[in-house]
């Protein structure tokens, strides 16, 4: 009798997970996927658009498709692209998100289409970095690394989108490792994740040593937060610090576990960057996320008010920028920084004045920022830019095949519990 209550526990227990999995995902099934070969040029723009020139570093694979450009699966070795990027008129576009064309070619008069793409060799990458550093005023960098369920033109679009919206000269450099573009494909994300933390190491050395650069940012959502902390605690350990150059690490909604967060910061040593933290209680992408990982608390999902946190974070000089209250279009919470253009335009024009962020700077008192439809609460001492974050499109067949995969998911553990 004792079995029987306890299996049907357990069993109430994993409906309720499946249930809460289904619910988190299902806003995603809804998402409309791009067409093949968004990112193969058109031949002009239009008067009134913007450019982006961008330099690609990936560890994926080339596509066997050559418009793919790159696909999810793992590369051998680090691979190089030059991509340039036309966002549409200000009049026809609103802040803070990549308008996908609809069908291919797109219309730079209305969606973000690409007028130069270039799969080259390392000295050639090096060539164009080299030569696009001379052209930025102040010799800044800014690295971009993505997060789970992103396409390779996922991510060259939401970076373009970045780095426009945010107003700040910089030299964009877009570090993109090997993700499906999958909501089924969590497992496969995170190995690859971590595969690539060795070509992110080498990509960050590679661009402190040029004499011409100055400043270093790194930017990086959700899962890339884990490659990103994890290459910067091996360039400590292996070198015996973290290149003065990088000076700002910005983790927007990092699923990484808090412990982890915590150890790879100590690793670093006291001469480690300055770190700035976006956090959001309703992040429903990472609330899966913590049942995924037994329940384990995500980084991005801390309440930097409560303590142990609180004085974690002000001890070691972390600033945490809370977004819980600010609103947002994107119903898991994840990706705010897409919907909050006044976020972007704020702190991008701290970074394009050579001045980090502080509470006396921000100049409303009681270390909180106010933002359009919400307020975002800064603690410790602040440094850095942000910018949005991506947004993960869903394709059509994981469309497809959700809901069959959920069903026979749960049959699968179900019938296991019973045996």
């Amino acid at each position: 009798m004792i079995k029987d209550s306890t299996q049907k526990n357990v069993g109430r227990m994993i409906r309720n997970r499946r249930l809460a999995c289904c619910m988190i995902l299902m806003p995603l099934l809804t998402a409309c996927a791009s067409p093949r070969g968004t990112l193969l040029p058109v031949a002009n723009t239009v008067p009134g658009a913007s450019t982006v020139d961008m330099l690609v570093a990936t560890t994926r694979m080339r596509a066997t498709d050559p418009q793919d450009f790159f696909s999810g699966d793992r590369g051998p070795e680090l691979s190089f692209a030059e991509f340039t990027v036309s966002i549409p008129p200000e009049v026809n576009r609103k802040e803070g998100e990549v308008q996908w064309p609809r069908s291919v070619p797109g219309n730079p008069a209305t969606d973000f289409v690409t007028l130069k793409a270039d799969v080259i060799e390392r000295p050639q990458a090096l060539a164009w970095f080299r030569r696009t550093v001379r052209q930025v005023p102040k010799r800044r960098v800014l690295v971009f690394v993505h997060g789970f369920n992103n396409r390779f033109d996922d991510a060259v679009f939401r970076f373009a989108q970045i780095v426009h919206d945010a107003g700040t000269p910089v030299v964009p450099v877009l570090f993109t490792w090997p993700s499906r573009g999958s909501v089924l494909a969590y497992g496969y994300d995170r190995e690859s994740n971590t595969y690539s933390r060795n070509a992110l190491e080498s990509t960050l050395r590679t661009l402190a040593r040029d004499p011409e650069v100055r400043e270093i940012s790194v930017l990086a959502h959700s899962m890339g937060n884990w490659v990103t902390l994890e290459s910067l605690r091996q360039m400590a350990i292996r070198d015996g610090r973290i290149a003065p150059k990088i000076r700002n690490v910005l983790l927007a909604a990092p699923d990484v576990d808090v412990d982890l967060f915590r150890g790879a910061v100590t690793d670093m040593g006291q001469a480690r960057p300055s770190f700035t933290l976006f956090v959001s209680q309703d992040d429903r992408a990472l609330a899966l996320s913590s049942r995924l990982w037994g329940d384990a608390v995500r980084l991005g999902a801390i309440d930097p008010e409560q303590e142990p946190y609180r004085s974690q974070m002000e001890q070691a000089g972390i600033t945490v920028l809370n977004l819980s209250k600010l609103r947002s279009g994107d119903p898991l919470n994840h990706s705010k920084f897409a919907e909050s253009p006044e976020v972007v335009r704020i702190i991008g024009r701290e970074l394009a004045e050579g001045q980090t962020l502080t509470d006396s700077r921000v100049g409303v008192g009681d270390r909180i920022i106010q933002v359009t439809a919400g307020a975002a609460a800064a603690v410790g001492t602040a440094a850095g830019l942000a910018v949005s974050a991506p947004v993960a499109v869903v394709d059509p067949r994981t469309r497809e095949n959700f809901q069959g995969h959920v069903e026979s998911l749960g049959q699968a553990v179900s019938g296991t519990l019973s045996q």
